[in-house]
């Protein structure tokens, strides 16, 4: 009987042993980076956890503001903890320059939550994901040229042909009365054009109010912020959004696959196939004997959201400045009219006439990056900022901090276009919406175009109010974006201007 009781007894103090080591470990991780300023742990092993699990379930709250208030609380060098995982916050422009520019330092185990979500495979090794640098390199090599500038050139016809749909879904709205989202509008907008030169798809999301993509991205992109809550999933209240995450997912990768298939086909039939992002795609697999179907997909999913979710962010953000500020819009407003005048088609070179449009969509960038952040491993000890900090710990390089902090941009909340005029002084490497060095984001330009022609048309076009009582605050959904959504009254500028 004894010998039972000891036996049953083994188990409880196996684990028992499991987790006094485990605190010693936890223990040493803390004593080689105590050295590190940085807010007070609340717990001994959670650490800051509790931040990041506060942040992913109150919408009311951006953790990137409690990192400002700790930067400058603390320098530019700032210790967190999560169990026995060191992250430092480095907010430093020399910090910047080494290990962004750098191809030495790799990105770290933070990527490893977009390879899947509550069990199904996302974003996988694509492009934005992928640790390894070397495979990364000849993935990027071989996509280059989707991103050429003569290619991009040829994309005007359909950047003007996706933004006059939505002239004139918007001007169906257009009664001064009626309450736009913009953002959803524009999700949709951006959606069709990725889905157009990317892969060929006519998804129509901006008139079909049934397709599910747009709610398939949202929601899978929910799945990377919730996922920094291990709990998350075990609660019976969330069961059900972890499902329809799930299914979003699959969505996305089953439609990857489909378009796959098609091109393949396609191309097995010996017709003409356009230099698009598919394309090079499939390029990709046949140079690598062991790229199989699920990489490829990983790639298709990466384009697919990558090239509809930041621009969509950035041109809603730019929407709420520009209608809080009367004269950025008379401003703006005075070069459209001048440089493109009734135009409904723009040309590629009329995109580099609209010089202070460029500034305001570039200080939206400042204020308001859609991809914020970014982080590295360093593997080699090293001196930052003064502060010696052993190997093995992730850096956490974050554009939205740096952009909030006066030393690098006096009265940094202020939203001021100027900034970026060409005479306007910048300090280097405090600005980097698309990341930098080599792996910056490679439909950076694409991207910008796009952004360009909504904004002339919208401008163009209406007049926007923004409706009363919105909060302005900003919603981290995997990217950054208007929690309410850039709600607005819009008039056509004909009727605007005899109101006035």
């Amino acid at each position: 009987m004894a010998l039972w009781a000891a036996l049953c007894w083994l188990p409880l103090g196996a684990a028992a042993l499991v987790f006094l080591l485990y605190c010693a470990y936890v223990k040493y991780s803390h004593l080689k980076y105590d050295h590190i300023p940085g807010p007070p742990r609340k717990s001994f092993l959670l650490g800051h956890w509790y931040l990041f699990r506060q942040a992913a379930s109150d919408s009311n709250m951006l953790m990137y503001d409690v990192f400002l208030e700790w930067v400058k609380k603390y320098g530019p060098v700032v210790r967190l903890n999560v169990f026995h995982r060191v992250i430092l916050l480095v907010s430093s422009p020399e910090a910047v320059k080494e290990f962004l520019m750098s191809p030495k330092y790799r990105k770290d185990s933070t990527y490893d939550r977009l390879f899947g979500v509550y069990g199904e495979r996302f974003l996988g090794k694509g492009l934005v994901t992928d640790p390894d640098y070397n495979h990364w390199h000849s993935q990027r090599r071989i996509m280059d040229p989707a991103f050429s500038r003569t290619y991009l050139i040829g994309l005007m016809d359909v950047f003007n042909e996706k933004a006059e749909d939505l002239m004139d879904r918007l001007t169906e709205k257009a009664n001064g009365k009626t309450e736009v989202k913009m953002h959803n509008l524009l999700s949709r907008l951006t959606l069709d054009v990725i889905a157009k030169v990317a892969f060929g798809l006519e998804l129509n999301a901006l008139q079909d109010d049934q397709t599910p993509f747009p709610r398939a991205i949202s929601m899978a992109m929910k799945g990377v912020t919730t996922i920094r809550n291990p709990a998350f999933k075990y609660m019976p209240g969330n069961w059900k959004t972890v499902k329809e995450i799930q299914e979003s997912v699959r969505l996305l990768r089953q439609t990857g696959m489909e378009c796959i298939e098609r091109r393949k086909m396609s191309m097995e039939n010996g017709e003409e196939i356009p230099m698009d992002i598919l394309s090079q795609i499939l390029k990709v697999a046949a140079l690598e004997e062991d790229c199989d179907q699920e990489s490829m997909i990983d790639n298709f999913v990466t384009f697919f959201i990558a090239g509809q979710e930041t621009t969509a962010s950035q041109l809603a953000f730019a929407v709420i400045e520009i209608a809080r500020h009367p004269a950025i819009m008379e401003r703006v407003r005075a070069e459209v009219d001048e440089m493109i005048g009734s135009k409904r088609n723009i040309d590629y070179e009329d995109l580099g006439k609209l010089k202070y449009l460029s500034q305001i969509l570039k200080e939206t960038l400042r204020l308001y990056p859609p991809a914020p952040a970014t982080s590295r491993l360093l593997e080699e000890d090293t001196v930052i900022e003064g502060v010696k900090v052993p190997a093995t710990v992730s850096l956490f390089i974050n554009m939205y901090v740096m952009a909030r902090i006066d030393k690098f941009f006096p009265d940094p909340l202020t939203f001021d276009p100027d900034r970026f005029s060409p005479e306007a002084p910048r300090p280097n490497f405090t600005y980097f919406p698309f990341s930098l060095g080599p792996r910056s984001c490679i439909g950076q330009v694409f991207s910008q175009m796009e952004a360009k022609v909504v904004l002339a048309k919208l401008v163009q076009r209406f007049d926007f109010q923004l409706v009363a009582g919105q909060s302005f605050k900003i919603l981290d959904s995997g990217t950054l974006r208007p929690l309410d959504g850039a709600i607005c009254y819009l008039k056509p500028r004909r009727e605007a201007t005899r109101s006035q």
